[in-house]
């Protein structure tokens, strides 16, 4: 038994203790708990390996280390701790991020090996709704992507990460891993879209999903077509689908500069209740 502070890379043993730790925090820990729920602990199923930081022998706090390093339910002792291994292991992430508390400690602690970061987005407002927009009726042309329209949202998908993230998911590989993550969203029916003449208009995706919560993401509207209350309309339609389908509360975090974005998700019943912080390089 681990009797003091330890920190190790855990085990498929160890999904048990994992998931307990995940679930303490079903919406902030979305993203990292669908993944282990669907792959485990295996690194190579995982994308990653996945720390565990031990106080009094029993595991309290975890850090995802794969193509982003995220601390989750990280006490200041646990993160001290995962800054520690991430400066022995190198930076091989793209982004660090997280609830802002341990992330902001945890980038103060790596920034004099790691940085500079490409990016730092300190205060990134987290979103919840439990219930369908009370004053925003459903865009009825929003749906599911289906398989065969691959070729008409992946435009969408690259222009919105490209407009979000500062740099083009087709860069690296040539897209590969960024279709098959489009794909696979698509294909679990997690992909909403609104089409017109062959073009997307709006669009977002169901990122993360577990029983407990999911997280929205890659929400975009073509730019010939913004001002015109699509975003919102749009979301109060995919907020419908992911209660009705997915789990009882949605959440998505958005930067905190994008104030006309902020505002719109609080008109369809989106309330912040925490802050997320990324680091990207």
């Amino acid at each position: 038994m681990l009797t003091e502070t330890t920190t190790r890379v855990l085990e498929p043993t160890d999904l048990g203790a994992a998931l307990a730790v995940l679930e303490s925090a079903p919406v902030e820990n979305a993203f990292v708990t669908a993944r282990v729920q669907l792959a485990g602990l295996d690194p190579w199923r995982l994308g990653g390996e996945m720390w565990g930081w031990y106080s009094g022998g029993r595991l309290r706090s975890l850090c995802y280390s794969g193509a982003n390093l995220v601390p989750i339910c990280a006490t200041p002792q646990a993160v001290r701790a995962f800054a520690d291994r991430a400066r022995r292991t190198g930076r091989r992430c793209s982004s660090i991020v997280g609830p802002a508390g341990p992330t902001t400690e945890l980038w103060r602690l790596l920034e004099p090996s790691w940085g500079p970061a490409r990016d730092v987005r300190a205060n990134q407002p987290l979103m919840v709704a439990e219930e369908p927009s009370a004053s925003v009726e459903p865009d009825p042309l929003v749906r599911r992507v289906r398989k065969d329209e691959m070729e008409v949202i992946m435009p969408a998908c690259v222009a919105m990460f490209t407009e979000e993230v500062g740099v083009s998911p087709l860069a690296n590989d040539g897209g590969l891993l960024y279709q098959a993550r489009v794909a696979e969203l698509v294909g679990s029916g997690r992909s909403f879209a609104r089409i017109e003449d062959g073009r997307v208009v709006f669009k977002a995706e169901i990122g993360a999903a577990t029983r407990q919560a999911c997280q929205i993401q890659g929400v975009w509207v073509a730019p010939e077509h913004r001002g015109k209350g699509l975003s919102e309309t749009g979301m109060a339609a995919v907020l419908r689908y992911a209660l009705a389908d997915v789990a009882p509360v949605v959440s998505l975090y958005v930067n905190d500069y994008n104030t006309p974005a902020r505002a719109a998700y609080r008109r369809v019943g989106f309330r912040e209740t925490g802050a997320f912080m990324s680091v990207l390089f």
